[in-house]
Parts: structure tokens; C-alpha cells; sequence
């Protein structure tokens, strides 16, 4: 099994990845420029992926991150449940990821 701190840097390397890709776009470019969409929706997938395999110790320690979403995130998303809604994908790019991320480089940088 994978160390679960190589999970955490394949989060943040996709949340890095997401923030490149919508770097000096607007919201309707986004949902409308499918390269850049379907990107950004495979990095979510990562995530949601890597953050499953986060130990539930190591999860409680830190419950104000979003472990739970961001895992669901990624099942809605690689399952299509009615569609993608491009505007919850925006506010989770905009306001949900930078402080998730920050959160995990915390816990990298603790060693914990």
C-alpha cells in the first residue's frame, strides 16, 4: 500500500493543476471550453481518489478539511450523476481548493 503522504502530494500536484488551468479565465470560458473543463474534472477525480486513501486517523486529525466532499466530488463527477454542474465545479475551484490545499501542504510540512 502507498504511504497515504504520497496521496496527499497527488492532491495538491492536481489542486496546482487545476489553478494552472483555470489561471486567466472567467467562469463562462470555463464551462464552455470543454479541453479546459475536462481537465479540470480529472484532477477532481484524482483528488477525490487520492483523499479516499487517506487513512481515517490521519483524517480526523484534521477534520476541517473537506475529506467527504472532496471524495464525493469525485464520484459525482466520474458517474455523470445528471451532469456535470459547471458552477458547483467554479466555487469548489475558487473557494474551496486554496484552502484545501493549504491544508494538506500544513500537514506535509508537519509530518505528520
Amino acid at each position: 500500500m502507498r504511504d497515504y503522504y504520497l496521496y496527499l502530494e497527488d492532491m495538491v500536484n492536481a489542486m496546482e493543476a487545476i489553478e494552472r488551468f483555470v489561471k486567466g479565465i472567467d467562469f463562462d470560458e470555463f464551462q464552455h471550453n470543454d479541453m479546459i473543463s475536462s481537465a479540470v474534472i480529472r484532477k477532481f477525480e484524482i483528488i477525490g481518489e487520492a483523499a479516499k486513501n487517506v487513512p481515517e486517523t490521519v483524517r480526523s486529525k484534521y477534520p476541517e478539511l473537506p475529506w467527504k466532499e472532496m471524495s464525493g466530488m469525485r464520484d459525482r463527477l466520474i458517474h455523470f450523476y445528471f451532469g456535470v454542474k459547471y458552477d458547483l465545479v467554479w466555487h469548489t475551484i475558487k473557494d474551496i481548493i486554496p484552502a484545501a490545499k493549504s491544508g494538506i501542504l500544513k500537514i506535509l510540512t508537519a509530518g505528520q
